[in-house]
């Protein structure tokens, strides 16, 4: 689910569907309460993260053209939120994005 903006039973919903849920910028977003709570919510496994470039900028680039090499401010917000590494977030993210693309 690109760019995701639902709620937990909605992102709970699509799981059930075999869908992954992609998170961008706004999980960093101070306001972004929905975006944060599924961050908290929902299994890595079942977890992307992307930049939707060049809209949604992470925090503190919102507003700006957003770019690839900004998808680490958004690993870095669900690790937070997690309570887990960057690494980790990394690892299993990037997986998942393997797994869905066949790559």
């Amino acid at each position: 689910m690109h760019c995701f903006s639902g709620s937990v039973e909605t992102a709970k919903e699509c799981i059930a569907m075999n869908f992954l849920i992609s998170l961008g910028g706004p999980v960093t977003f101070k306001n972004a309460k929905t975006p944060k709570e599924v961050a908290k919510e929902i299994p890595l496994e079942h977890l992307l993260i992307e930049t939707d470039a060049p809209y949604l900028a992470p925090h503190p680039y919102r507003g700006k053209r957003n770019e690839p090499s900004l998808v680490p401010l958004v690993a870095e917000e669900i690790a937070r939120l997690k309570g887990i590494s960057v690494e980790e977030v990394g690892m299993v993210t990037s997986s998942n994005a393997t797994s869905l693309f066949g790559i």
